[in-house]
C-alpha cells in the first residue's frame, strides 16, 4: 500500500521508470534523462502526424505521467502535420536532442520505435504506423 494511500500514482510513476530503464538499455546510454527527452520528443512528433482519435487510441496505453508528457504542448487545431517528409521528422527530433553526448541520430529514434512496439499492443501500433506519413511508416522497424 502507498504511504499516502495514492497507489494510482505509485504505479505510474513505477511504469513510467520501466519505460525509460527499457529505452535507456536499448539505447545503451547513461542517462534516464536524456532517454525521458528523447522519448518525449519522439512521441510528440509521432503524435504531431496522427489523426486526432488515433491520438487518443495512442495514448490509452501509456502510463499516466507518460500520456500527460504526450500531450504537453499540443495544438489540436495544427494537426495533424501534412509534412511527409522523413527528414524534417528526424531534423525535428535531433533538433532537440543533438547535443546529447551519446545521440546517434536515426539509429536511436528507431529504438524508440522498439521500446513502443514491445509496450504497446500490435493492433495499435499498427494504427498508429498506418496512421503516419509513409516514409516515417518505413523508417518504423519491423
Amino acid at each position: 500500500m502507498s504511504a499516502q494511500g495514492l497507489e494510482v500514482i505509485d504505479h505510474t510513476v513505477q511504469l513510467t521508470h520501466e519505460w525509460i530503464n527499457e529505452l535507456r538499455e536499448r539505447l545503451d546510454w547513461t542517462s534516464s534523462r536524456d532517454a525521458l527527452r528523447l522519448l518525449r520528443i519522439t512521441m510528440t512528433q509521432i503524435r504531431d502526424h496522427l489523426g486526432h482519435e488515433e491520438v487518443a487510441q495512442f495514448s490509452a496505453q501509456m502510463p499516466l505521467l507518460i500520456r500527460g508528457m504526450f500531450f504537453e504542448g499540443w495544438q489540436p487545431a495544427q494537426t495533424p502535420v501534412r509534412d511527409r517528409q522523413l527528414s524534417h521528422f528526424v531534423n525535428a527530433i535531433a533538433s532537440e536532442v543533438s547535443e546529447v553526448l551519446e545521440w546517434r541520430g536515426q539509429q536511436d529514434i528507431q529504438a524508440v520505435f522498439k521500446m513502443l512496439d514491445n509496450r504497446i499492443s500490435e493492433g495499435e501500433v499498427a494504427d498508429v504506423k498506418a496512421g503516419l506519413p509513409k516514409s516515417i511508416r518505413d523508417f518504423w522497424p519491423d
